[in-house]
């Protein structure tokens, strides 16, 4: 998809999304946006008005109203934004999505956007309208046979033209902003692809290409370290859960730098990297969930989809993409349920579950960013069905001892749309993980699961700054919502790529 700029009026268009807000006051009636009921009343003769009153249209969130008309715009889509006063930038993207989909019904391929004073920051605005327009246009046919030459396949969308109020003023921070939001949208759009293919199409080998070919596109230091170089390491954790599969681990390390000037900060992103969880002897037995299991590495993918963003929109920060890629499969040389694991800290685990695989793989990752002198950690994780249960499958687990990351990822969550609540990392829990033959056990009791996880990961990061997302729910979406279709969500990478962003300003002014 194509994103142009462009100014007010609007005057004629293939098809125009027009954006509405509900009525205030308790007696309040709907009324058209001045520009819409202009061309209302000279050109079309009062029927959109018409046609809203009689679709009883009132421009509350989540509603649409798609026409064709005679004139110098074929086709209108109003779309409702609700109560000015409660706006914010995920609705805004939600409401651009919604209109969208409308024009794609319309089997527009031309649409101009007409975005009104939101009462938003506008770049902001003109960078989550642009976003939005990207992602709902992604749709994934990798796999599918090519289309016979009268089907139709693929988002009918080709062209959105934003038209901004005051754009001549401040034309390259509107620029800027839609740079942003499509190197946002592509790392977004490679982490869904990533998460969404088979795990015999992505497996580890095929992960560290993956980094390989980000590091040759965008000019990234890349190391990928084979099963002998972890060995040597010490990371008895992650080569553990390895030891099964036929495929060889990679533990991959992607370093961005800026070209010029030093870093005003050094970060690490950590993914969770299992490409197939099997569950290991502890099998999984629901036919859903080990289907599923070729999302278990969508920590990985947001990372790596990080990594691309980052690169092509250069901050001034030096950040290290690591993931510890691996299958967790069933052989003969399968981790049994008692054996005990040495990590490259120096502690000791008993695996009381092969199927609590990933936070054993994150153990040696986690030690191995904190090794690199970074500023703060951050990892992501597809990593507990107790999350799902806690918070549902819209919004991400965040556990972390630092009150001020704790904020920084909030703000950067807010700013993306991607959501996260804080959970406790209550150290009474940790009691559960105790073991009579090692360090700890790699699981806890049934009750506070996500907790019990969040503070296994927590002993092998010792003075950074650190904070653990749990995504097992936002990872994939069983619908159509918004800008996300249904499948693969590549969720984490815009909230990480926000945070990189705005820990550069923060240093950068300090």
């Amino acid at each position: 998809m194509q994103l142009r700029l462009g100014e007010p009026p609007l005057t004629q268009a293939e098809c125009a999304l027009v954006y509405c807000f509900a009525p205030s006051g308790e007696n309040a009636t709907f009324s058209l946006p001045a520009e819409i009921a202009s061309l209302d009343e000279k050109v079309w003769s009062g029927l959109v008005a018409e046609a809203a009153q009689e679709q009883k249209f009132q421009g509350k969130p989540n509603s649409s109203l798609a026409l064709r008309l005679p004139g110098p715009i074929r086709k209108l889509v109003l779309v409702g934004l609700g109560d000015p006063a409660a706006l914010t930038l995920e609705a805004l993207r939600r409401a651009t999505a919604n209109g969208l989909r409308q024009a794609h019904s319309l089997k527009a391929k031309q649409v101009v956007l007409s975005l009104p004073d939101t009462g938003l920051d506008q770049v902001r605005a003109v960078q989550a309208v642009a976003e939005a327009s990207l992602l709902v246009a992604h749709q994934d046919n990798r796999f599918k046979s090519p289309p016979k030459p009268e089907e139709e396949r693929g988002f009918s969308v080709e062209e959105v033209t934003l038209l901004v109020p005051g754009l001549a003023q401040a034309r390259q921070d509107y620029e800027n902003a839609l740079q942003r939001a499509t190197e946002m949208a592509a790392g977004t759009i490679l982490a869904r692809e990533l998460v969404a293919a088979p795990a015999n199409v992505v497996t580890p080998p095929a992960l560290a290409d993956t980094a390989r070919q980000l590091a040759q596109d965008y000019g990234l230091e890349v190391e990928i370290l084979g099963r002998e170089e972890c060995k040597a390491l010490g990371m008895g954790a992650f080569l553990g859960v390895a030891q099964a599969s036929d495929l060889p681990p990679q533990f991959i390390h992607l370093t961005y730098k800026p070209k010029e000037g030093d870093p005003v900060t050094k970060l690490a992103l950590v993914g969770k990297g299992l490409t197939f969880d099997s569950g290991g002897l502890n099998i999984k037995t629901d036919s859903r969930s080990i289907a599923m299991m070729k999302t278990d590495m969508g920590g990985a993918a947001a990372v790596l989809g990080a990594a691309r963003a980052l690169a092509a929109l250069k901050p001034r920060v030096e950040v290290h993409f690591i993931v510890a890629a691996t299958e967790n499969m069933i052989s003969g040389r399968a981790l049994h349920p008692g054996d005990i694991l040495t990590a490259s800290n120096g502690k000791t685990i008993e695996v009381n579950n092969t199927d609590a695989e990933g936070r054993l793989t994150l153990a040696d990752a986690l030690v191995f960013a904190e090794k690199l002198g970074v500023d703060a950690i951050v990892d992501l994780a597809t990593l507990t069905g107790a999350c799902v249960i806690a918070l549902g499958e819209e919004i991400a687990g965040l556990f972390t001892p630092d009150e001020k990351l704790a904020q920084e990822l909030q703000q950067a969550a807010n700013l993306s749309g991607e959501k996260i609540w804080r959970l406790p990392l209550e150290e009474s829990y940790f009691e559960g993980l105790s073991s009579t033959v090692a360090d700890m056990k790699n699981t806890g009791p049934r009750s506070g699961g996500s907790i019990t996880a969040a503070l296994f990961l927590k002993q092998f990061v010792e003075k950074t700054p650190w904070a653990h997302l749990d995504i097992a729910g936002p990872v994939w979406a069983e619908k159509d919502s918004g800008y996300t279709n249904k499948g693969a969500t590549g969720y984490g990478v815009r909230t990480l790529v926000e945070w990189v962003l705005a820990r550069e300003m923060a240093a950068a002014s300090s």
